[in-house]
């Protein structure tokens, strides 16, 4: 009867991603023509000009006057901003090379600029430290600190609690190790790294240390106050300046880059990302300008893209597998299963690499490759509960990023499908690999410890890496949160299944020899660490309210494990007293909450998003979103009808591929399609509290402390990757439905893919499929 079921639940897994699979497919084949301009040719005589935008550049984001060309007598060719209101960006070198935005100035000793009626002299610049002055007070900025006088100045009244945290952490430790804030001009108030000026409205210039030089920027927008610096003596509104263009590999403007060549009176751009899509190859084009059009093909490869030679070290590598005469010769399915994982790797690594330099291949040939992954992770004959379910809404997320790209009037969208089939490939290969560690002996506790410690050093590191370096959005395209995350799970779980396991006297004895500090102070201080990452660089509280759901998680099964029923029941308790704050804030009149200092305009924009139009546009427009999409989807049959159709309103919702993708789902599909959606998400995570259960019970039934331990250790990982998962349901769900003041967390498996999936998501599927025949085997 055992085996009947499951061989039951793994055809029923296998049913529903072949019909996920067959949407994708319908997708594809129902996308209508689209055609985008491969190359903009501009031919410029010497001693003329042209302005150029959206139009002329396909640049969906660009104003309608976004930069101007010019030619002197000589032949030179020059860029600048057409009107300052939005800036552009120059690279220099191969690849990304080196970024110069416009609008910037690099400051040295003597340089004045004025700021309205404010004139400001530089008296020493250098890569440390930038002192100026305006003839009343003399300031000083090291990139982190600014003293007016002598003294650091105070916070600002408006300062977040992680604006008020960076602050003080830049007051008392030295210059290198502070945290990098960037110097602002306006308002009429100086503090932080403030400083006041009543003609320019706040923000209106800024300094920041950029390639170890102070540099000055203008801002840009409708309404700027001219930013004034002396140019080769001769004061000039620097927003308008203009950049020589020989030697530039690259533009950016809006969000479209361009790599760019000059060819005598021609120059040749390339548009390489987020690009406007035609229904046909015409275009009005101004004289000097034109196209060279180019239609989007689902087949489409690349020349030269660096997932192409991954092919033939993938048939390589399977050729040399099935050719290896070892002990796996008695075991060909082993060494297939292998080698396919390796194969799978190798292309998910080399497909993100693709995509991060523009050179992915098409739709067709990236989602045969996602097919691949998701049927080798699925495994029906030998079906694992988190696995499958895990494999379902990664197919699910996948449908729901292809239809994001396949509405789009853009070539952008479809790059976080891309993104997302790359991280899916990779990821799943490694699962599966993790699967066949079974087979090797497993690791000793002292080994685990170590590793552990290793563990919490990598993600405390990253974690100040994104700090000093990076920002809400991460660094060098990561996000180290995540895999803190995974950090803080495995260090928590290995704490309490020590403390647990406290009366073992085998354990008591090993008091010397174990690293005493890891059981207590390293998930502490990583925790720590989270909490100050979440306020100094994430503009709302979502971090804090998902690291406070996993803390009360894992308290709950801490008691629970260890019969504690006064802690279960407080926990309980408090968990019906959140609710019913949730309900009473829902209730609450936003006079009331406007004199808050904690994140007083979030609840604002919950209680009343109509009077906060700018702020709270997510909310209104989700809301209408799925309003549309009713019971049965927006075009009546759950979307069916809708695959590969546009729908420009619902991709107008800001950040629809992130934080607000269950806003497009509940639009493209319905409420209908939402309860299967949350039913197989909550089988996901009972699917992880059982593989806990069971490792509980399993360590409950070892004659072997080591066993007792490593089953302790399984059980909490389980939980404590269950209540981050939980968190992020909870949350997404939330935010989307308008039930909790929460903003910022994306839905995991269905928003776009990256950092969340690879550094949380794919280890957390690896551990409960090695979980479960480590359960066997104990």
């Amino acid at each position: 009867m055992m085996r009947f079921a499951r061989g039951g639940f793994g055809m029923l897994a296998a049913a529903a991603l072949a019909l996920l699979c067959a949407l994708q497919a319908l997708a594809v084949l129902r996308m209508p023509p689209a055609f985008f301009p491969s190359q903009v040719t501009v031919t410029l005589a010497p001693g003329r000009s042209i302005e150029l935008g959206r139009a002329e550049l396909a640049a969906p984001q660009a104003d309608p006057r976004h930069l101007r060309l010019r030619r002197d007598s000589a032949g030179r060719w020059f860029i600048a901003s057409a009107n300052g209101v939005q800036g552009l960006r120059v690279e220099h070198g191969t690849g990304e090379g080196v970024r110069t935005r416009s609008g910037s100035l690099a400051l040295q000793a003597g340089q004045r600029f004025r700021l309205g009626a404010a004139q400001y002299t530089v008296e020493s610049a250098s890569d440390k430290l930038l002192r100026f002055g305006d003839g009343s007070h003399t300031w000083e900025y090291d990139g982190a600190l600014l003293r007016r006088d002598g003294s650091a100045q105070g916070a600002c009244p408006q300062s977040s609690p992680g604006q008020r945290l960076a602050g003080f952490w830049n007051r008392i430790m030295p210059a290198p190790l502070g945290l990098q804030r960037p110097l602002s001009f306006g308002g009429n108030l100086s503090c932080a790294t403030t400083i006041g000026n009543p003609d320019a409205a706040a923000g209106s210039a800024g300094i920041a240390f950029a390639d170890g030089l102070p540099t000055l920027f203008a801002a840009s927008g409708v309404g700027r106050v001219p930013l004034l610096a002396d140019i080769d003596g001769v004061p000039a509104d620097l927003a308008l300046r203009e950049l020589p263009l020989a030697g530039v590999s690259a533009l950016g403007v809006g969000r479209t880059r361009l790599l760019a060549a000059i060819e005598g009176d021609t120059l040749q751009l390339q548009p390489v990302s987020r690009v406007v899509l035609f229904a046909d190859t015409r275009a009005e084009l101004p004289d000097g300008v034109s196209w060279q059009w180019q239609a989007r093909h689902p087949w489409h490869v690349p020349d030269g893209a660096p997932w192409a030679g991954a092919i033939a070290l993938i048939c390589g590598l399977l050729a040399s597998l099935l050719a290896w005469r070892s002990a796996w010769r008695k075991q060909p399915a082993l060494a297939l299963r292998c080698g396919a994982g390796v194969a799978l790797a190798i292309s998910g690594f080399a497909l993100l690499l693709a995509v991060r330099n523009g050179q992915a291949p098409g739709i067709a040939p990236t989602l045969l490759l996602a097919w691949a992954a998701l049927w080798y992770g699925l495994h029906p004959r030998r079906p694992n509960a988190v696995l499958a379910t895990g494999v379902l809404l990664l197919a699910g997320g996948l449908l729901l990023q292809l239809e994001l790209g396949t509405a789009a009037a853009d070539t952008s969208w479809m790059r976080h499908f891309q993104k997302t089939a790359a991280a899916t490939t990779l990821g799943l290969g490694l699962v599966g690999l993790a699967g066949l560690l079974k087979t090797r002996r497993p690791a000793s506790q002292a080994q685990v410890e170590w590793a552990l410690l290793a563990l919490a050093c990598c993600a405390v590191a990253a974690l100040l890496v994104q700090v000093g370096w990076g920002s809400e959005t991460g660094v060098f395209d990561l996000q180290p949160v995540e895999f803190a995350k995974l950090a803080l799970t495995v260090l928590t779980a290995h704490c309490i299944a020590l403390g647990l396991g406290a009366g073992d006297a085998r354990t008591a004895s090993r008091k010397g020899t174990l690293l005493r500090w890891l059981r207590l102070a390293s998930p502490a201080l990583l925790f720590i660490v989270l909490l100050a990452v979440a306020l100094v660089q994430v503009d709302d509280y979502s971090p804090l309210i998902l690291l406070l759901v996993w803390g009360a998680a894992m308290l709950l099964a801490w008691s629970l494990a260890a019969r504690q029923r006064l802690a279960t029941a407080a926990l309980c308790l408090l968990a019906v007293g959140v609710v019913g704050a949730i309900g009473l804030l829902r209730a609450a009149d936003p006079g009331q909450i406007a004199h808050w200092n904690f994140y007083g305009e979030r609840f604002l924009v919950w209680l009343d998003p109509a009077a906060h139009p700018h702020t709270g546009q997510q909310l209104l427009l989700g809301a209408r979103a799925i309003l549309e999409g009713g019971w049965m989807g927006a075009d009546g049959v759950f979307g069916l009808a809708a695959l590969g159709a546009s729908a420009p309103d619902a991709l107008a919702i800001p950040a629809v591929q992130d934080d607000f993708a269950p806003s497009f789902f509940l639009n493209r599909h319905g409420l209908g399609a939402a309860l299967a959606l949350w039913a197989l998400q909550a089988l996901f995570l009972c699917a992880l509290l059982q593989a806990a259960v069971r490792a509980w019970l399993g360590a409950a039934g070892a004659r072997d402390f080591r066993h007792a331990w490593q089953g302790r250790f399984r059980c909490f990982v389980l939980c404590g990757g269950a209540a981050f998962v939980f968190g992020h349901f909870l949350l997404s769900w939330g935010t989307n439905l308008s039930f909790f003041p929460i903003m910022g967390q994306p839905m995991s498996f269905l928003s776009a893919g990256g950092s969340h999936l690879l550094f949380f998501i794919f280890p957390l599927l690896g551990f409960g499929a090695t979980s479960a025949y480590s359960i066997k085997e104990n």
